[in-house]
């Protein structure tokens, strides 16, 4: 397909990405359907060497302030400008496993008009630690499925689950629901995917479709980030409403962890898996009651303090 009209539109947003957009973009160009994308990375006033990068590599290139950056408006405002019937959003971080990753990706939407999301399968770096590695195994397992509203009484929240990390969306789709909207502290796609949801459209996981995608987070940076979780559930109320709590998921991710460390022999992580689970639990219900907290205390504790300040 001409360049002119791509098929896909791939989306990056990055922000200081220079140690990792080249190794992206390398396997981008490696793709089979390279001839039918389009590369837009959308930058954050980045301070090294990404926008360079971007250009060299013949990416078109958007460029927001860093404070205005939103992970809702800012992909909002990319899947507006791509040209692609199919949008592929990635991180900086996220590597395609092979070839053929995009292709597998955007191949449920195309078998059937109803899916309107797909999204990949993570697998953990080679530098994961067991912590991470286990995050990706129970999260992103080894068998492709397709979610509808009609599941939400077996899945909960986790029926609205999506990773922005790898996941595609049809534009038609996605411009229906108002894109991802904005002020999103987390999970705009979780509120995407929700609004399609209810539309009558369908979520396909692919498990085919892989990139190497994790994070060995401290355990100051584990009850940060699920700050940021318990606040995005406190701000977004109607997906819990809608689709339940996501209560559930977390005390089956507890078991299935504990389990895994003690088959593997690897008792001594137990404390600091443990501690793990008490900063995440108390991250959580700081950020669900965030209204009670001063600003200040908001900005420490959240993994996007800049979010809180504007």
């Amino acid at each position: 397909m001409d360049k002119i009209f791509p098929e896909i539109s791939v989306i990056i947003p990055t922000r200081n990405g220079a140690e990792t957009l080249p190794v992206l973009l390398a396997r981008l160009r490696e793709q089979d359907c390279w001839q039918s994308m389009e590369i837009l990375i959308i930058d954050s006033s980045s301070t090294d060497q990404t926008p360079q990068l971007a250009r060299q590599a013949g990416a078109r290139l958007l460029t927001v302030p860093v404070a205005e950056f939103d992970h809702g408006g800012t992909r909002s405002l990319a899947a507006q400008k791509a040209t692609g019937r199919y949008l592929v959003f990635l991180t900086q971080d996220a590597i395609p496993a092979d070839s053929s990753c995009i292709g597998k990706l955007i191949a449920p939407m195309k078998k059937n008009k109803e899916v309107a999301v797909a999204y990949g399968r993570q697998l953990p770096h080679a530098d994961a630690t067991e912590f991470a590695r286990h995050l990706r195994r129970f999260n992103y397992g080894g068998e492709s499925c397709i979610r509808s509203l009609q599941d939400k009484g077996r899945y909960g929240l986790r029926t609205v689950f999506v990773s922005n990390s790898c996941a595609a969306y049809r534009k038609s789709s996605l411009e229906e629901v108002g894109y991802f909207g904005e002020k999103h502290l987390f999970a705009e796609d979780a509120c995407a995917v929700g609004r399609m949801l209810l539309k009558g459209y369908s979520i396909a996981y692919v498990a085919e479709a892989q990139v190497y995608h994790s994070h060995n987070y401290t355990i100051s940076e584990e009850l940060r980030r699920y700050f940021d979780v318990g606040a995005f559930h406190r701000q977004q109320q109607w997906l819990i409403k809608e689709f339940g709590t996501a209560g559930g998921a977390g005390r089956s991710y507890v078991r299935s962890e504990a389990a895994s460390l003690i088959r593997q022999g690897k008792i001594y992580l137990l404390p600091s898996f443990m501690l793990r689970t008490a900063m995440k639990l108390a991250g959580y219900k700081l950020g669900y009651y965030y209204t009670v907290l001063p600003g200040w205390l908001r900005c420490r504790l959240s993994m996007n303090p800049g979010w809180w300040q504007k």
